[in-house]
């Protein structure tokens, strides 16, 4: 499997209309201008619409009718639910059982139908393919597809766009990898730098060896569970390793602490895992130099959960 920049240009024309073109927004960090790409302000929440829609475009008619199945703790389900909706396929959504009830009524109330697993002791993959085996469905993996790279790649052809130019370095939260690859065959000119919470640095340790190295055996608890992959893609990360992308690690009070950030500076809603990128700039782990995009991912939070954390 391959993916190019081509790719993503057809991709960019292919869902043109079909998502939205999400706000830019210019913020400041320790003295230094950068912009946020806002994707929480994404239709359902979240970047997952652009490579969904993008893949389930190129479903022929017959596999239209025989329907798809994702897997996902919840914005890939959500953004697979709704291009499905749209486009009148059904969908069959594995998700964890303990995803954020957000998610979970979030892709229920788009007509999917949800099959809960533990994500500890149960393979969402080996749901899906036995689903899909049974019957007939397409199976639309989270980040493990060049047509869902392609697709959320569009992202970075948008940024620049706003941007007027290639910016310096673009910031992008990472689980598995799908937006982060496909940023960066978008925007060939700029660094690109991945970030993933505490314990779940797969992608960093899996750039630093050349393969792809699974999360090891209990991994810490995190709060960033869009991001919360136990292993990524040799798509993805040859594309990453290609572009010499490097990685960083933060906690969950950094998180927090980016959460607030956007809610304060910008009145913004973002989730953890969509959170992960500003976090790990304010933090420190990433010079704020200008001239940086900082990807906000997502924003679909438990509205409890984000009153505590913007409550200090």
């Amino acid at each position: 499997m391959t993916v190019t920049r081509d790719d993503v240009l057809a991709a960019g024309e292919r869902i043109a209309g079909l998502v939205e073109r999400t706000p830019l927004v210019e913020s400041a960090i320790a003295g230094a201008r950068v912009w946020l790409k806002c994707e929480c302000l994404q239709t359902g929440g979240a970047f997952k619409l652009r490579g969904a829609t993008n893949r389930l475009l190129q479903l022929s008619p017959e596999e239209r009718a025989r329907g798809v199945v994702a897997f996902s703790s919840g914005n890939h389900a959500r953004g697979v639910a709704i291009a499905a909706r749209r486009l009148g396929i059904r969908a069959v959504i594995v998700m964890p059982a303990d995803a954020p009830r957000v998610k979970i009524d979030g892709t229920a109330a788009e007509g999917a139908e949800i099959i809960f697993f533990d994500r500890l002791t149960e393979s969402r993959e080996e749901i899906a393919s036995r689903i899909a085996e049974e019957s007939g469905a397409t199976v639309v993996p989270s980040y493990d597809d060049p047509a869902i790279v392609a697709g959320q790649g569009t992202a970075g052809l948008e940024l620049a766009e706003q941007l007027g130019r290639a910016p310096k370095r673009i910031v992008v939260p990472c689980g598995g990898g799908g937006l982060a690859s496909g940023i960066a065959l978008a925007v060939p000119e700029a660094e690109i730098v991945v970030v993933e919470p505490d314990g779940w640095d797969d992608m960093a340790m899996s750039l630093e060896r050349g393969e792809v190295v699974p999360v090891g055996p209990n991994p810490p608890p995190t709060l960033c569970d869009a991001i919360q992959t136990l292993h990524v893609a040799r798509l993805t990360l040859d594309i990453l390793r290609q572009r010499h992308a490097r990685a960083a690690a933060v906690s969950d009070a950094e998180v927090e602490a980016a959460i607030r950030f956007a809610w304060e500076a910008h009145q913004m809603v973002a989730e953890p895992g969509g959170a992960a990128a500003l976090a790990a700039v304010l933090a420190g782990k990433i010079a704020p130099v200008e001239d940086t995009v900082i990807v906000v991912s997502g924003g679909n939070v438990d509205p409890a959960l984000h009153a505590r954390i913007i409550g200090g």
